[in-house]
């Protein structure tokens, strides 16, 4: 049995990002870097016996970084995507795809919410 969509759905591109409370800043090179603190049982675990550190430092590819940069809560994610393309030549091969995938993740793992426009 099919479920209906309500039309009251909005496309995904209109999504606003807004970073989600999380540590990060922009290196010499101009690449962002996210820091990420290890919380959890088996990660304090990990860190008392196995030595692995408190903190990850990611760091983001030239996309990501600019990406990244833009997210400023009021920007959609097609904004963003418009402005990216204008950035970069190279980036308009599969752009909104790719963005929509980009976009899942970082909210999957909480480092983005989206939030609506007022």
């Amino acid at each position: 049995m099919s479920k209906k969509r309500n039309n009251t759905d909005k496309n995904y591109l209109d999504h606003i990002p807004k970073i989600n409370d999380k540590k990060w800043e922009v290196l010499e090179d101009g690449m962002v870097e996210v820091v990420v603190e290890n919380t959890g049982f088996y990660n304090t675990v990990a860190q008392k016996i196995f030595k692995k550190p408190r903190y990850s430092f990611i760091k983001l590819d030239e996309y990501g970084s600019y990406v990244w940069q833009q997210i400023d809560g009021e920007k959609s994610i097609f904004e963003i995507g418009e402005k990216l393309k204008k950035h970069h030549k190279g980036a308009s091969n599969q752009l909104y795809e790719r963005l929509a995938t980009y976009f899942g993740i970082l909210e999957k793992n909480e480092y983005v919410v989206f939030v609506d426009k007022e």
